[in-house]
């Protein structure tokens, strides 16, 4: 054990260095403070990057109808597990989804976490980029990512991008 007399120097320096560290306006200290910082765009593609790590991770849980996880999931269960995640309340069913978000997207200008619709809006995944989506397809299988193309891409009907 140290003399008395080194500890009060090692906590000298502590605070020191603190009060240095805390007065430099280039640190960030606290989550509320970096968020407040950023701009309403840069803070939707943050939010939305966590939403798509949150989806990709529930690959392989089971589909279940009414299914909002964790463990188990329908489609818009899924997306809406994974948006709440990432701090943004969004509407439990499809049709709600599409329809209280209010900023659309067409197919051509999809991000990673815009919300992707098909078949009159009835079913919903998850853009996660490079042409693919995450999604809960239907009982008997698993959260999955497939590619958005081919019969997917003709049955698009509409995007939307919360938190935007």
């Amino acid at each position: 054990m140290l003399p008395a007399s080194h500890a009060a120097p090692a906590q000298a320096a502590t605070v020191t260095v603190k009060s240095t560290v805390t007065s430099t306006s280039t640190v960030k200290t606290a989550p509320a403070a970096r968020t407040a910082r950023l701009s309403k765009a840069a803070l939707q593609q943050l939010r939305a990057s966590k939403a798509v790590a949150v989806a990709k991770a529930q690959v392989g849980d089971p589909y279940r109808y009414g299914g909002t996880g964790p463990g188990s999931f329908d489609c818009s269960g899924l997306v809406q597990y994974a948006w709440r995640k990432a701090g943004v309340r969004i509407p439990r069913v499809t049709h709600s989804q599409y329809a209280r978000i209010r900023k659309k997207v067409s197919f051509s200008q999809l991000k990673p976490g815009d919300l992707v619709f098909f078949s009159g809006r009835g079913h919903v995944g998850m853009y996660v980029g490079k042409g693919r989506f995450v999604h809960s397809p239907r009982t008997g299988k698993t959260v999955r990512i497939e590619p958005l193309s081919g019969w997917r891409k003709r049955a698009f009907a509409g995007a939307v991008r919360p938190g935007a």
